[in-house]
């Protein structure tokens, strides 16, 4: 039996970057595509516990979810495929970079990571560009880090966040397995005043820069080469532990 892919994203269910995806990984398996109804950008790991969803079968194998990344993985793993589980979820190929700090924030992102708390080897793939997007590269690249992950699979809780260069696949320098890096941001909100004189915001400044750190995701990506970085699930700061267990040892 071939191998069972599901595919999401945080774009929504119309964008070109799935369905590039889709075509993508098409010979490597059975794919599924199950995606948000509506673009779901930035909502990082939220799980929709306090209203029912709604599954929407558009044509064979493909489903809209009027929820977030998080909610598709979830139904689709515990729902709609809850008799054959996938082998690998993909998350992509999102329209944006999702480098360093961006991770936390990311739609994309997070739902690789419910695949992998469910138990499925999981990508996050992104094209690192707002404008002009050229997916062949991403598709390519897509195609041979998916199957990589389907022949070696992945260690327990760990995730492959991947960024792809917004280049033709020929100028593509390589791929680096890289750590994650560290952006600057600047005025994170920013405050404005409606015709009526009530004050409204906007969340999300502009990028200043990164933190220059030697095998960056974002040095990676920056220099033309595909950064693939595994990230775990598990968030323990190890290297604070000890001390921190000494030091509250100590407390009366």
């Amino acid at each position: 039996m071939p191998p069972t892919i599901l595919i999401s994203n945080d774009d929504g269910i119309n964008s070109e970057g799935l369905h590039k995806l889709h075509e993508a990984l098409k010979p490597l398996g059975e794919v599924y595509i199950v995606a948000p109804d509506r673009d779901q950008s930035a909502v990082s790991h939220s799980l929709s516990l306090y209203r029912p969803l709604r599954i929407e079968q558009i044509s064979d194998n493909v489903y809209t979810v009027d929820g977030t990344p998080t909610d598709c993985i979830n139904l689709a793993i515990n729902g709609i495929l809850k008799d054959r589980k996938p082998d690998l979820v993909v998350s992509g190929i999102n329209k944006g970079e999702n480098l360093g700090d961006d991770i936390t924030y990311s739609g994309t992102v997070s739902a690789a990571m419910e695949g992998a708390l469910l138990g499925i080897n999981s990508i996050a793939i992104s094209l690192a560009t707002k404008v002009d997007f050229n997916f062949d590269a991403a598709s390519h690249y897509s195609k041979i880090i998916a199957n990589y992950v389907l022949e070696k699979k992945l260690p327990e809780d760990t995730v492959l966040n991947v960024n792809i260069p917004n280049l033709p696949v020929g100028k593509i320098k390589g791929v680096l397995v890289t750590r994650q890096g560290k952006r600057v941001y600047g005025e994170p909100v920013v405050e404005k005043v409606d015709p009526r004189g009530k004050k409204y915001y906007w969340i999300g400044g502009y990028e200043l820069g990164s933190v220059e750190i030697e095998n960056s995701d974002i040095t990676a990506v920056r220099d033309g080469y595909i950064s693939v970085t595994p990230i775990c699930l598990d968030l323990t700061n190890y290297g604070f532990l000890e001390r921190l267990r000494s030091d509250l040892s100590q407390e009366p």
